[in-house]
């Protein structure tokens, strides 16, 4: 996630601890501002100018703090941005940041839009803190309107690193065994991820909840240390090797 997208619309609502986790500001939620640039740029190149086709309606779904929607508004001049969190914290700093910020959930009673409300949503490292990613991915779908677009990212399980790390016997990066600390991989901050995807896994999971997959592209890690920040920058040349993941695609 980035200080851009909180975990919070959990389907369904995440249990008390995991609710007080991801309620405490303190907990990191970035994977870095070029994660955050490169998906604002994939969704204005598919939206493209308001002015060609009207504005268009985007939906920031676990909008944290605001910054994701923030970064991509110069980007998207003419569309109407909208941040949607479960965290009244999240959204009080997010209207800071945003014309229109809306408490709303994945799970529960669902988004408040009605079907086919909106033209694209961003989804910004939210996927991997979810206990019922199928029900998420069926409500956003519901939200969108027929070849709407999906802007998703997540951390790559098989990132050039991790799979050197699993051949070491080592946890990979991104992966949590505790929300109380971390236990035998490198780092030392907890951000809750229940679940992590490959390149392949992540098209597979998209394609099979009623979406066409458009484009797949990779995102660095903010947290490699600086040494091999290089070598993560070339490994986005080829997902499925990047740090982040970040697809595109659209409604069926």
């Amino acid at each position: 996630m980035t200080t851009t997208a909180s975990p919070s619309p959990g389907t369904p609502s995440p249990p008390p601890g995991l609710r007080d986790f991801y309620e405490n500001p303190a907990v990191p939620v970035a994977s870095g501002p070029s994660r955050t640039l490169r998906q604002a740029r994939m969704l204005a190149r598919a939206l493209g100018p308001a002015g060609a086709s009207g504005p268009r309606t985007v939906l920031d779904i676990g909008c944290g703090d605001g910054t994701a929607a923030a970064t991509a508004a110069p980007l998207l001049r003419g569309h109407r941005l909208i941040g949607v969190d479960w965290s009244q914290d999240a959204l009080a700093r997010a209207r800071t940041r945003l014309p229109y910020a809306v408490r709303g959930e994945l799970g529960g009673g669902g988004l408040p839009f009605a079907s086919g409300a909106a033209d694209a949503v961003l989804f910004s490292e939210v996927l991997e803190h979810l206990v019922d990613p199928d029900a998420a991915l069926d409500e956003i779908r519901r939200v969108l309107r027929p070849g709407g677009h999906l802007m998703l990212s997540t951390p790559n399980l098989a990132a050039w690193y991790n799979r050197a790390l699993l051949l070491a016997g080592v946890q990979p990066v991104f992966s949590e065994v505790s929300l109380r600390s971390v236990h035998g991989r490198p780092g030392a901050e907890v951000v809750g991820h229940l679940r992590l995807y490959t390149a392949r896994a992540l098209r597979e999971f998209v394609a099979a909840s009623g979406f066409a997959v458009v484009a797949l592209e990779g995102a660095p890690f903010h947290g490699v240390p600086r040494v091999l920040r290089p070598l993560d920058r070339l490994a986005c040349a080829a997902p499925s090797l990047a740090s982040i993941l970040l697809l595109h695609a659209r409604r069926t």
